[in-house]
């Protein structure tokens, strides 16, 4: 889990999605945007037509896409509108409240992946088993995407949009210039499973960096990532909170820690001004990259980073971000609404909102479509993204999900890492700090 939300992730892809086009493998993009601020209840779309509703948070992207309107064209007594609340902050809280009183809900509503395990959990019971919906077929999605929305049960209560799968951007010219390697094959080999290794090509850096350059952005990035790409974290598989005991958090701060102590880092934080800055300025060598954030580092860096980034593989696969869509057994269509979300969730479905939106399929199936196998990035230097992702997104674990992972997360990053990494607190002070805050989180 990262620091920021899906709505942090949404705006960036809504800021960006002019630059995503083009880009990803020729399609052209829809930037009209999502409207409406709250939900609503499925009704009669007039003329015998059914009207079903959708509910969504952010430039969700599947209006934006076209996929309800070529839905639409093929159910043509089927209306769909949708509604949408800018930020999931708002919008979950909402989705809670209408899901324990069985009212005020869309016939689909959307769930992002840091609440997903919640939903699951705690509402399974108020919500479809899509897994039994005509034309769902569970090998089509990735193995851990799947589990992420399926209780214990074995009801899948959610059907996966899009993925965060990872790799390393990097700057080709600070690379050069401290005589490092360029080709995406070479720098991928340097740290190739282990983020240990990540770190030494970081210290090889530094020896020769270019003046005023750091190896990464931020040891909370750094954390995150690692994190991302680790089975066990923050709780074990009876739901129990272990985030203090896991060997696999502790090693993820622990490297992050000694990214900071060794100097490695610009000592940013992400998705703030400073952190554009240092984007524009080419402050630093290497980020930890989704395939969402090929569009925002084109932005910030601008016309003069072209060609000078590129993207290799990460030391190990790791996700950030994602998103289910769910059918409210309160729903008026259920039968209808479970169909559409079938359809949005299809791998042709997931290929195109690639295409046009820089959302990367949850869907295996859509690996082998030209759509993404053949996807390629201009401003990374041609990087074949479609397979760096894929590689990625087919190696991340089945990982364990819990309802307050991101709690964990945002405060070992805020308020511990980023400690340790700006004001030079130790690790032990940073961690402690950080554990105080999740212990007082967890407990209101």
């Amino acid at each position: 889990m990262r620091t920021r939300t899906r709505s942090s992730r949404m705006a960036v892809l809504a800021a960006v999605a002019a630059l995503t086009a083009g880009v990803l493998a020729g399609c052209a993009q829809d930037s009209e945007g999502p409207s409406g601020s709250a939900t609503g209840g499925g009704g009669d779309g007039g003329e015998g037509k059914t009207t079903l509703t959708v509910g969504v948070f952010g430039a969700f992207g599947l209006k934006e896409a076209g996929l309800y309107d070529q839905y639409m064209k093929l159910h043509p007594d089927i209306v769909i509108k949708q509604t949408s609340i800018e930020r999931n902050e708002n919008y979950y809280p909402q989705l809670l409240t209408h899901l324990g009183s069985g009212s005020g809900l869309a016939d689909i509503q959307a769930v992002e992946v840091n609440n997903i395990a919640e939903i699951t959990a705690t509402q399974a019971d108020k919500l479809v088993d899509l897994g039994k919906t005509g034309g769902v077929r569970q090998d089509s999605f990735l193995p851990w995407k799947w589990s992420q929305a399926t209780n214990k049960d074995g009801r899948t209560i959610g059907l996966g949009t899009d993925i965060g799968p990872q790799g390393i951007c990097y700057r080709k010219d600070l690379f050069a210039a401290a005589g490092l390697p360029t080709d995406r094959a070479s720098v991928g080999a340097l740290w190739a499973g282990d983020w240990r290794k990540y770190l030494d090509a970081g210290k090889k850096f530094k020896a020769k960096a270019p003046k005023g350059t750091a190896f990464v952005d931020s040891a909370s990035g750094v954390m995150a990532a690692i994190t991302g790409s680790e089975a066990n974290r923050f709780y074990d598989k009876d739901g129990k909170v272990v985030y203090k005991t896991s060997p696999s958090v502790r090693n993820a701060w622990d490297i992050a820690a000694e990214f900071a102590g060794a100097g490695l880092t610009a000592k940013l934080q992400q998705f703030t001004p400073a952190w554009d800055q240092g984007y524009a300025n080419a402050g630093f060598a290497t980020v930890s990259c989704p395939a969402w954030m090929l569009g925002y580092i084109q932005d910030k860096s601008g016309a003069a980073g072209k060609g000078k980034w590129d993207v290799a593989a990460a030391p190990k696969p790791s996700n950030w971000g994602g998103s289910f869509l769910v059918v409210p057994e309160a729903g008026k269509h259920k039968k209808e609404a479970a169909e559409l979300v079938a359809w949005l969730t299809a791998p042709e479905q997931q290929a195109t909102l690639f295409a046009k939106r820089g959302s990367f399929p949850s869907s295996q199936a859509a690996y082998a479509l030209p759509t993404v196998s053949g996807a390629k990035h201009e401003y990374f230097d041609n990087a074949p993204i479609g397979e760096i992702f894929s590689a990625a997104a087919q190696g991340v674990p089945v990982q364990i999900v819990g309802p307050k992972d991101l709690i964990i997360a945002q405060n070992l990053a805020d308020v511990g890492m980023l400690q340790v990494d700006q004001k030079g607190t130790s690790s032990k002070d940073g961690w402690d700090a950080a554990v105080k805050a999740i212990d007082n989180a967890l407990d209101q």
